[in-house]
């Protein structure tokens, strides 16, 4: 399956008007990324609190771009959560990405949602990297 990078991407891309458009930066020596958003209403599962779901789909993009300095293309495999506070909408949080581990073409990743210095949301991914497509 190939993969090719896309200014459509629902979380990343820049043209998807419908999207998040995080804009995720990568340390490639350092194997980790980084963002910081705030997401509107749009993004609401119930009460002005960013829905579950949205908040999986930065976290699993986070370890992406972790995972950029490896080369090649990361898809995710596995991704797990853990919620510990609501992140209502409009508010500013980081998302932060660690490589934390790699056994040959697998990958293990770690990401967090942080709000007011407290983490909200956590990650943990396992991640295929294809080493001929990047």
């Amino acid at each position: 399956m190939q993969l090719a990078k896309t200014d459509e991407c629902f979380v990343c891309g820049e043209q998807n008007r419908a999207g998040i458009r995080a804009p995720f930066r990568s340390n490639l020596d350092l194997l980790c990324s980084f963002c910081t958003v705030s997401l509107e209403d749009r993004f609401q599962g119930w009460g002005q609190i960013v829905h579950g779901g949205i908040l999986a789909a930065l976290l699993d993009e986070a370890c992406i771009y972790a995972a950029k300095g490896l080369g090649g293309k990361a898809v995710t495999a596995e991704l797990r959560l853990r919620y510990f506070k609501p992140v209502p909408c409009g508010h500013r949080m980081t998302l932060f990405g660690e490589v934390v581990e790699q056994r040959r073409r697998i990958v293990r990743a770690r990401s967090r949602a942080v709000l007011g210095g407290e983490v909200c949301v956590e990650a943990e991914a396992k991640l295929f990297i294809d080493p001929g497509r990047g």
